[in-house]
């Protein structure tokens, strides 16, 4: 399995407990991103945490292209 494959499933699970729990889900996704972010400074500068978020938010259009695609 593609750890894209897991951490979609791992969402998936995490939102059901949430909903279970009495929270909705964005804000569920929340609290998912401040927990990735706490992942990332553990091995990322700030500007490198930020750039990948800038990145992340620059391409929300799934029918877009991406601004860079590497070769």
């Amino acid at each position: 399995m593609s750890v894209y494959k897991v951490a979609k499933a791992v969402m998936a699970q995490g939102v059901e407990q949430a909903l279970a729990e009495g929270y909705d889900e964005q804000a569920f996704a929340r609290a998912m991103m401040t927990e990735v972010i706490a992942v990332y400074r553990r091995a990322r500068s700030m500007d490198d945490i930020a750039s990948e978020l800038k990145f992340q938010a620059d391409n929300l259009d799934e029918d877009e292209e991406y601004a860079f695609m590497r070769p």
